[in-house]
């Protein structure tokens, strides 16, 4: 797998994502002062992963989400599947934590 962005993208940038999103629900919620909050709870992700390994003294192991229409010999050898409970923390300057809040208006097609 040469690259992320012909079969998938690597994990590591599904999870950003998704904190970048929780970090901007956030921020839009607290911005507006919502009376309406919700605390976030354990975030759960499941994605087939394809696992490749870099070459060399320095290699690293990369795992890449893998859309839906690989082609059947790299399903069938290469994937596994992984589920992932994240719970999301807001952290204080002081180092302190609790769970983040989100609010804000509805958006089209959201569940």
């Amino acid at each position: 797998m040469a690259s992320g962005g012909e079969r998938g993208v690597e994990l590591a940038e599904v999870i950003r994502q998704l904190r970048r999103e929780l970090k901007a629900a956030a921020a839009e919620g607290a911005g507006a002062g919502e009376a309406l909050q919700f605390e976030v709870g354990p975030v759960e992700i499941e994605a087939t992963v394809a696992i490749s390994r870099e070459a060399g003294a320095h290699g690293k192991v990369r795992f890449w989400v893998v859309e839906a229409g690989a082609d059947g010999k790299l399903a069938r050898s290469a994937t596994q599947r992984i589920a992932l409970t994240l719970h999301p923390k807001a952290v204080a300057q002081d180092g302190t934590t609790r769970s983040p809040l989100i609010s804000g208006d509805e958006i089209d097609g959201e569940r």
